[in-house]
């Protein structure tokens, strides 16, 4: 039997953490993460964690790399401190994307990420909206892969009406627009599209019918922002009466936040896996996964089911 739950968190996603922490009723345990001169982590846990049940809350947004080696040496003390086990909660996972070899001389950088997690010491993995969910299969310990689309639909069902259709910016995304659509019991629409190059889309044509129709657009990741403009004109152009956007991770990397506040789009929604500044965005909202992570901890704690936390 473990003992009680440990939480801790690095520096890239406190505000999420400190949520969970409020929800659980448990305090943030004391670790300090710093830098030396040189710019490497610098990792010291200053409370014991023997035989504890300790989870690691960490996003792998940016800085990227420097996140990692915050998480991987999180857990490399943890193991070295004799935690009881230990689990790493990684609201957004790293390298996602790079999930096979679709070209020559290249890696599989999401394969990669996971073996260094598993090798540092975690002995459990729960993570938010993987954007492939075959990347589970890369690690050989459990993982509890949750979906945001509760917590989404609960912010966006009251805002829906009869003439809704969602839509998923790509064949890849077809299964988690099919489950919001479900739920909020609209029509489904999809966008052919394909990637000439990296955080390049061109949206090629349409399936379904979103003439006059309110469009909610729901993808994983809203990372420059390109594949969701060009989609919106498009659905814009074949009748849609208004275009929303829903997505889990807000990167908003490089021109993302100018072009969504030069868009037709109406709404963006995202969740607070990663940490989101406004940016003067007005059309932005950002609803909180902390009860959705903090429930996870706590039935992973006391050995309960944790799939009904799924869809």
């Amino acid at each position: 039997m473990f003992g009680s739950i440990k939480l801790l968190t690095g520096t890239s996603n406190p505000r999420l953490a400190q949520e969970v922490s409020e929800y659980l009723g448990i305090p943030l345990s004391d670790v300090t993460v710093g830098r030396f001169s040189d710019g490497e982590v610098r990792v010291k846990i200053n409370e014991s964690m023997r035989g504890e049940d300790v989870f690691v809350i960490q996003s792998l947004g940016h800085p990227v790399n420097e996140n990692i080696m915050e998480l991987l040496l999180m857990l490399d003390a943890l193991k070295r401190a004799s935690a009881g086990r230990i689990t790493a909660v990684i609201p957004y996972y790293a390298y996602a994307r790079q999930d096979r070899k679709d070209k020559p001389r290249v890696p599989i950088s999401a394969r990669l990420l996971a073996d260094l997690i598993t090798v540092a010491g975690a002995q459990r993995l729960i993570i938010v909206d993987l954007h492939s969910p075959q990347i589970q299969g890369f690690f050989n310990i459990p993982v509890d892969n949750l979906y945001a689309l509760n917590v989404i639909y609960d912010h966006i069902k009251e805002r829906m009406d009869g003439d809704t259709v969602v839509v998923s910016p790509d064949a890849g995304g077809v299964e988690r627009a099919r489950l919001l659509a479900n739920k909020l019991g609209c029509p489904i629409a999809i966008i052919y599209k394909r990637r000439p190059e990296p955080n390049v889309a061109e949206v090629l044509d349409l399936i379904g019918d979103v003439k006059g129709k309110r469009a909610v657009i729901v993808d994983d990741i809203i990372d420059t922002a390109g594949t969701v403009v060009a989609a919106t004109n498009m659905l814009l152009s074949k009748g849609a009466k208004s275009v929303s956007v829903v997505a889990t991770h807000g990167i908003f990397s490089g021109p993302a936040i100018e072009r969504l506040r030069e868009s037709s789009v109406e709404e963006v929604i995202v969740t607070n896996t990663l940490p989101v500044e406004n940016k003067g965005l007005d059309k932005l909202r950002v609803v909180s996964v902390a009860p959705l992570v903090a429930e996870a901890i706590k039935r992973a704690h006391e050995g309960e089911s944790i799939s009904s936390l799924f869809v």
